[in-house]
């Protein structure tokens, strides 16, 4: 177990520094990148649009941290899923060594994505800070709440780099489904902003209630109920337990089709 850790631990922050490798700032850019994002955001939606969240608050910034918040969520699932079908053909010398253990290469991607949602949340936070004044301490549960999220994206993204060395087409499906999960999300908007008959269609996305418990919990201090969030989590621990599963049983032919 020490050594996948350690493993773990080095190809993720190998990732990371290989991203920014050659620009002058460096990792420095995981932190630029978010808060000029915020910037244009609250610009936008605040000044431009003027427009208004009407949950978490009814001033006008609050609708850019909403928005921001749904963001950090989609980004962190849609870098993992987006990586995933290319991994094998990106390491495709790992592949054909019979001692490697390739199933840590998605967990690889999701520590790293992982690493760049904490910086943009972290960017949140202290917006938040400057705009109300406060934090809320709730927000010791966060790691609770993201638990669920971490697990379905680690599902996907095993069932994704396995199906993409068979079917290489899915990597040009992937970002357009990507962008559909976007909209079909509330990252833009409150689900309570759809017409009733429509909300729990919604929920059929599995971004929906990762956005609603984070936004809940980061802007209002308000932690998931139980019951939902137990439900959440054990479909999370299936589906990490389904795309790990599919990842084992086809792996054996990785190094036939490659």
């Amino acid at each position: 177990m020490k050594y996948y850790l350690y493993l773990l631990y080095q190809l993720s922050r190998r990732d990371v520094a290989a991203r920014y490798r050659g620009s002058v700032m460096g990792v420095l850019w995981s932190l630029v990148s978010p808060v000029v994002m915020l910037t244009v955001y609250t610009f936008v939606f605040s000044v431009v649009f003027k427009a208004r969240w009407g949950i978490g608050g009814d001033d006008k910034l609050a609708f850019a941290l909403n928005v921001f918040a749904g963001i950090i969520v989609h980004g962190f699932f849609a870098e993992c899923v987006n990586r995933a079908p290319g991994l094998m053909l990106q390491y495709t010398s790992y592949v054909k060594r019979v001692v490697f253990p390739l199933w840590i290469l998605p967990p690889v991607v999701l520590v790293s994505a992982l690493f760049h949602a904490l910086i943009s949340l972290l960017v949140l936070l202290a917006a938040y800070v400057c705009i109300y004044g406060h934090i809320h301490w709730q927000l010791i549960m966060l790691p609770v709440v993201m638990l669920p999220l971490i697990l379905v994206t680690l599902g996907v993204a095993w069932f994704m780099a396995a199906l993409g060395v068979f079917l290489r087409d899915i990597g040009q499906v992937v970002p357009v489904l990507m962008t559909v999960m976007m909209f079909m999300a509330p990252v833009f908007y409150p689900v309570s902003a759809l017409p009733e008959a429509y909300q729990g269609w919604l929920y059929l996305n599995p971004l929906t209630p990762s956005i609603e418990m984070m936004r809940n919990l980061l802007l209002g201090g308000l932690l998931p109920q139980p019951a939902a969030y137990l439900a959440y989590l054990a479909l999370a621990v299936l589906c990490a337990a389904l795309g790990g599963l599919f990842f084992r049983r086809t792996r054996r032919g990785f190094a036939d089709v490659l």
